[in-house]
């Protein structure tokens, strides 16, 4: 299968979730009209997502949806375990700690990280809190290939090199500061300001 861009991979994921929840509601099948409704997106480009997947739905019937949701799942990789550990135990980190769906997507979190001792010793939804001058020696034991920072944009770039040299390959940064990292290490930025701007932008003035 040929690398898919990231506005697709987007467009899989929402796709998914309607899948789960048709699924949860005993439906057999789905048309690329219906899930091109829902996500406000034209027939053709539905169409054109899931030929990627080698899934061409049934003529006047649509597309079998646990079937479809298989296709997915294997695609994004959504079965497969991956550990992960949260460097900022803050308001935001603390929020995706206590986020139990994290599970049903295939990623554990493991432990959060944070240099405030009021804030070590906590534990958050059963995760352990520990100071980030145990991280080195916690990864040691317990590896994990991604690391999620939700720390304040002036801590971010010494929070990614922490988490590299503890053997993250794949960085999650809810900060908002670009960071620089080695050839190999992938950084996706999740931008929750520039989601919002983008939103409001659409609003009439």
């Amino acid at each position: 299968m040929a690398i898919l861009s990231e506005k697709v991979l987007r467009r899989l994921t929402f796709y998914y979730y309607i899948l789960v929840d048709w699924a949860a509601q005993d439906q057999t099948y789905i048309s690329s009209p219906m899930l091109a409704e829902m996500l406000g997106v034209d027939d053709s480009q539905v169409r054109k997502d899931l030929k990627l997947l080698n899934n061409n739905g049934k003529n006047k019937v649509g597309y079998e949806v646990q079937e479809l949701k298989a296709s997915i799942e294997k695609t994004l990789g959504l079965k497969r375990p991956k550990a992960a550990f949260i460097i900022g135990a803050g308001n935001l980190g603390a929020a995706l700690a206590k986020y139990d769906n994290f599970a049903h997507y295939g990623l554990k979190i493991t432990a959060l990280f944070d240099n405030s001792m009021a804030k070590i010793k906590r534990q958050i939804n059963g995760h352990q809190v520990y100071h980030t001058a145990q991280l080195m020696t916690w990864a040691h034991k317990h590896p994990a290939e991604i690391a999620i920072l939700t720390v304040p944009a002036s801590a971010a770039q010494a929070a990614a090199d922490l988490a590299i040299a503890a053997g993250a390959q794949y960085l999650w940064n809810f900060a908002p500061a670009v960071i620089k990292v080695p050839h190999g290490i992938k950084v996706w930025y999740e931008n929750i300001m520039g989601d919002f701007l983008s939103f409001t932008a659409q609003m009439p003035s």
